[in-house]
């Protein structure tokens, strides 16, 4: 055999070959496949919480009336309650530590269900929410103005030059009321006094205990609260003055909730009075019910913005 004649046959042979792995490269992924089906067509998908028969988280927001622990405690077991009886959703209670922080929630519409105060109640309607209850006992929507019982502060100009403390700049209740109530008593607000907004309301209590403010603002349950769990520190401290009250604090669902869902949680609400589990549930607020409420109900709230406005703002 001549030299050349190998090399020839070795060449006529490489494009077989070649050819054979190409298809042996194709077919093999489609021989696994086959042979892996049975365990693919046992795959079930995985559903978020959106789909039928899956439960939903709602986030219910609480405006700042206590510190973060002290509001679960107070709220929590009402929560449960609600869970309890809404068994298509998971209603979740989320504090905030301060007005600022709970504003910025309620107006990025973090919360489904929210009980704001009523100035926060009122904005929260440009956002998407709608009112469908409200806290009862309006009397208690009411700013009081505390000083220390051993205080020089006897009549509201001798408030001239002196720190006076408030929760928050949008804490309705507790600062824009007993502003003007000052305002009206013949104080300027704007210069009379340096304004020391410390966060929340036991805050601008502790202040007047410590020594930081000559007066502090809140408003009664928070001060209830403050005498229950404080009795030495608030045996020190005494109201002076209070304001005439207002309507109280709004219960808002967002827009997107079904209607369906808002008129059962309302219902459970407005009937909490009517059985024990509930007025116990009622008690721990401190609170006796909460009420029926549309828009139409806070103008009250509206027309003492407008003045509040006008005045001092």
């Amino acid at each position: 055999m001549k030299n050349g004649q190998p090399g020839t046959v070795a060449t006529s042979l490489r494009p077989r070959i070649l050819l054979a792995a190409w298809l042996t490269a194709l077919l093999l992924p489609l021989v696994l496949f086959a042979c892996d089906s049975p365990q693919k067509a046992s795959y079930t998908p995985a559903y978020t919480s959106t789909a039928p028969g899956q439960q939903k988280i709602l986030i219910f927001g609480v405006h700042p009336l206590h510190n973060p622990q002290r509001l679960q405690e107070t709220y929590g077991p009402l929560v449960e309650y609600l869970n309890r009886n809404l068994p298509t959703v998971t209603i979740q209670l989320e504090a905030s530590r301060s007005y600022e922080e709970y504003d910025k929630k309620l107006y990025s519409r973090r919360f489904h269900f929210a009980l704001p105060n009523p100035y926060q109640t009122l904005n929260s309607l440009a956002h998407g929410y709608r009112i469908f209850a409200k806290m009862g006992e309006d009397d208690n929507f009411r700013g009081i103005i505390i000083v220390k019982k051993n205080s020089t502060i006897n009549t509201v100009s001798d408030l001239k030059g002196k720190i006076v403390s408030f929760p928050a700049p949008t804490a309705l209740a507790a600062t824009m009321m007993p502003l003007y109530f000052l305002h009206t008593h013949g104080l300027d607000v704007s210069n009379d006094i340096t304004r020391l907004f410390s966060g929340s309301q036991e805050s601008s209590i502790m202040n007047v205990y410590l020594g930081k403010s000559a007066a502090g603002a809140t408003w009664p349950p928070p001060w209830r609260a403050f005498m229950e769990r404080n009795p030495k520190m608030a045996a020190e401290l005494e109201v002076k003055w209070e304001t005439t009250p207002l309507v109280n604090n709004g219960l808002v669902a967002r827009d997107d909730v079904p209607q369906e869902l808002v008129t059962k949680m309302r219902d459970l609400l407005l009937e909490l009075h009517t059985h024990e589990e509930g007025r116990r549930l009622l008690a721990a607020l401190p609170l006796t019910r909460f009420e029926a409420a549309t828009e139409a109900t806070y103008q009250p709230v509206r027309d003492f913005l407008k003045k509040y406005d006008e005045e001092i703002h």
